[in-house]
């Protein structure tokens, strides 16, 4: 098991995202949900094990392009991990943090 977390930053305005409501899923479960804080933060998404996720935001407060953004990821150790959203109003990327 290990532990998840997420943030969320508006290139456009290069501030964290707050209010950005995210959903942790596991196939079609929803296994967490939270609200990014003044620092476009979700700090703890609990504890998960190893296998395939997908955390999904909900932007349409930071873009009309686009409204939902899903990212597929694998859990595959035990280190915590942190999986970021950089968000423009016409683009979107993500890495693996720390």
């Amino acid at each position: 098991m290990t532990t998840l977390s997420t943030h969320v930053l508006d290139t456009g305005t290069g501030r964290p995202a707050s209010g950005v409501p995210v959903r942790l899923l596991r196939g079609d479960e929803t296994l967490a949900h939270g609200v990014t804080d003044a620092d476009g933060r979700v700090a703890d998404l609990g504890e998960v094990a190893h296998g395939g996720y997908r955390l999904e935001f909900d932007t349409s407060a930071y873009s009309d392009f686009f409204p939902r953004v899903e990212i597929a990821f694998v859990i595959s150790d035990d280190r915590h991990h942190h999986v970021p959203l950089l968000l423009g109003p016409f683009a979107y990327s993500t890495y693996r943090g720390s």
